[in-house]
Order: C-alpha cells, then sequence, then structure tokens
C-alpha cells in the first residue's frame, strides 16, 4: 500500500451571493457545463469532464460578499484573486463576454488583454493568446 501524500487541485472557489447565477454565467462564457449546484455551492468544468476528472470553478455562497474595487483603492474590499481566460481573438471575446452578462473595466493596462467584470463584480481578463490556444499542449477550453 502506497501512503505517499497526494495533493491535487480540485477547484478555484469564488466567493458570491448567488452560485448558480454566477456558475450559469462562466459556463455560458467558457461554454462549460454547471456539473453540480445546491443552496450554499455550484460548480463548473469543461465539457465532457466529469465532477473531480479536471478541476473546476466553484461558486461558494457567502452572504456578505462585497465586491472587490479595481484598480485597488485605499480602504476598499481588495481583490484576491483573478481568472484570466486565453482567447484567439480579444476583439470578438470581448462582446462575447458582454453579452454572456460581463462588463469591461473603466481602466485598462494594455492592448493583449481586457480586464471585465463577472456578473457578481469579480475581475477577470480575456488574454489574447492565440498561440497557447492553438498550443498541443493546452487541454482545457
Amino acid at each position: 500500500m502506497n501512503n505517499e501524500l497526494k495533493i491535487k487541485m480540485y477547484s478555484f472557489t469564488i466567493d458570491c451571493i448567488n452560485p448558480l447565477e454566477l456558475a450559469e454565467f462562466y459556463a455560458k462564457l467558457l461554454k462549460w457545463n454547471v456539473v453540480f449546484n445546491d443552496e450554499e455551492y455550484a460548480c463548473v468544468a469543461a465539457p465532457g469532464t466529469n465532477e473531480g476528472e479536471y478541476p473546476c470553478i466553484l461558486f461558494q455562497k457567502n452572504p456578505e460578499y462585497k465586491p472587490p474595487v479595481w484598480p485597488e483603492e485605499p480602504e476598499a474590499q481588495q481583490q484576491m484573486a483573478h481568472l484570466d481566460l486565453a482567447v484567439n481573438d480579444l476583439e470578438e471575446a470581448v462582446p462575447y463576454a458582454i453579452k454572456c452578462g460581463a462588463t469591461v473595466a473603466d481602466k485598462q493596462f494594455s492592448d493583449h488583454w481586457r480586464v471585465m467584470f463577472d456578473p457578481a463584480g469579480h475581475p477577470f481578463c480575456l488574454c489574447n493568446m492565440k498561440s497557447v490556444i492553438e498550443s498541443d499542449h493546452f487541454k482545457l477550453l
């Protein structure tokens, strides 16, 4: 019997007020599936995977959730993490994300990515990474 310690990433967990609503946004945006939801959690995963086969994005209910302010401001709720999403066409991805329910941040700092906000106010970036998307090493689409 192998008693070696095993640690594997299961999920990236995001706090929000309405887990299913936010999971449905990311499922639509990423063309993934909502694979689990209850009163406290909702989970999205890549198509064709089962919960636990690949890391997922998990949305956790937090009634005290406050959206972060971006860019940061003193004394305001700070972002703690954000998702970077690789896209093959930034100019096409931005209106698609808006159609899914995202908004564009007022301040932008690069022509190579766009900072967006999900419906709960979490920042995420659409990153122009055509070469990564087309790479044989990039698996989750």
